[in-house]
Parts: structure tokens; sequence; C-alpha cells
């Protein structure tokens, strides 16, 4: 089975593991949801360390904390009409291809990947995670390991 290879930008099917999920002993998150890859890495061999970025229906109670995403790309990669953000707060980190990943249903590996945030957007989400590394306000979730 051959991956799609991870870039960063690009929203991906996924089970994402909040941290508070976590915390309470679960090993797998309790609903798929798309997450945005924000650093795709390759590591010793043909490792590749990707960390990915929620994004929730659930509007933040601190602006900070998330980054909302224009009607027009979600309905670009296939998001549904409500409103949507992408969570910097805390992230999920694992091996590329990792079990959490979500193909669509007899439509291949390559359907994991949704689509691509445009580089604007990108620029401010990464704007924003780097605010946080900074300021020691972010929780890495590792999977997989």
């Amino acid at each position: 089975m051959t991956w799609p290879v991870p870039q960063v930008g690009q929203i991906i099917r996924y089970a994402y593991l909040w941290k508070r999920e976590a915390e309470a002993g679960l090993e797998e998150g309790r609903k798929d949801r798309p997450a945005v890859i924000v650093v795709a890495q390759r590591r010793e061999g043909d490792d590749i360390r990707v960390v990915v970025a929620p994004i929730t229906h659930t509007p933040p109670t601190d602006p900070g904390d998330a980054l909302e995403v224009p009607h027009a790309t979600c309905r670009r990669v296939g998001l549904d009409g409500e409103r949507q953000w992408i969570v910097v707060s805390e992230l999920n980190s694992f091996l590329w291809p990792g079990p959490d990943l979500r193909p669509l249903a007899g439509q291949g590996t390559a359907s994991v990947i949704m689509g691509l945030l445009p580089a604007k957007l990108s620029a401010m989400l990464n704007e924003r995670l780097q605010a946080r590394i900074v300021q020691r306000r972010i929780a890495i979730t590792a999977r997989g390991e």
C-alpha cells in the first residue's frame, strides 16, 4: 500500500486524540476529524515525523487558541458549511503513515488528503503556532510511540 508523501499545509482525514482524551487513558480519538499538517520532517531512513493541528466546529474560548478557516477554503476541501477553526493550543505527532489516518472507504490511501490550505492561511497558522511555542502554551500528544 502506497501512501502519499505528507506536506505542510495539507488537510488530512485523521482520528485526532485530544490531550484530555489521552490524559483519560484513551489511545485513539473518539471522532475522526480533519487536521492540518504543520510539520512533516524526514528522519533517519524513510521515517517522516508529522505534527497535525485539529480542525473543529467548536469556537475557541480564547481567540488566540485557534484560527478560523474561511468558508471558501472549507468548501474547496470538502468540509461542511458550518464555521471551522484550526486549534493551535494542542497538536498530535506521529510517524507517517500512522494507524489513525482515515482514507475514504474504497478510494485508496490518497483519499486521506482532503486538500491544501491557501498559502496566506498557512502562513497565519505558522505565526500563531510559533507564538504559542515561544510562550510555551502548546501541548503535543505523541501517537503510536
